[in-house]
């Protein structure tokens, strides 16, 4: 199945994929950057990619969530994840994206530097968060992934998403 954006841009669902034997498992991310780094989530959670557009900021609303914008008739609260992961502030210019996911059956946009490319990870090219002490919070990660001489910082974004924190959740209870 395959589908189009309003953009322009098409997202094919991935498919985790065995090999012959079974064991060997492959994972599809999209990946896209902030700042110097570069993130991936499940291609599985994304419905599509858009263009930044401006939003309805929402009053008493955190730093990092920028607002809701209207999707084809469903309100979607839009996240700035440069601010969120307390990033240097974001510049929005013509590559910046807004990334659609739709997780725990709730529609939430991401605000992110630029999209990069759909990629497939074997398991044996993703490695577990290194311990890091208090510096980071690892619950969101669930690991580093590596392809040739690039790192990708793998993120749980369900789990951020619907985490307390993100406020999200009550949010939805409500509607």
């Amino acid at each position: 199945m395959k589908e189009t954006t309003t953009s322009g841009t098409t997202v094919q669902p991935a498919r985790t994929t065995s090999g012959v034997d079974g064991d060997a498992v492959s994972n599809e991310f999209l990946t896209f950057a902030l700042g110097d780094e570069e993130y991936g989530v499940d291609i599985l959670t994304v419905q599509e990619i858009r263009g930044y557009d401006s939003v309805t900021r929402l009053p008493d609303a955190p730093d990092y969530i920028k607002g809701v914008i209207n999707l084809r008739g469903t309100i979607v609260p839009v996240i700035d994840m440069r601010l969120k992961f307390r990033l240097s502030k974001a510049e929005y210019n013509a590559l910046t994206v807004m990334i659609v996911l739709n997780v725990a059956d709730r529609v939430v946009g991401i605000v992110v530097d630029a999209v990069s490319d759909v990629i497939r990870l074997p398991a044996d090219q993703i490695s577990p968060v290194p311990e890091l002490g208090a510096t980071i919070d690892r619950q969101f990660l669930t690991g580093i992934g590596t392809m040739d001489e690039r790192m990708l910082i793998l993120l749980d974004i369900e789990r951020l998403m619907t985490s307390t924190e993100m406020g999200l959740v009550a949010t939805a209870a409500l509607q």
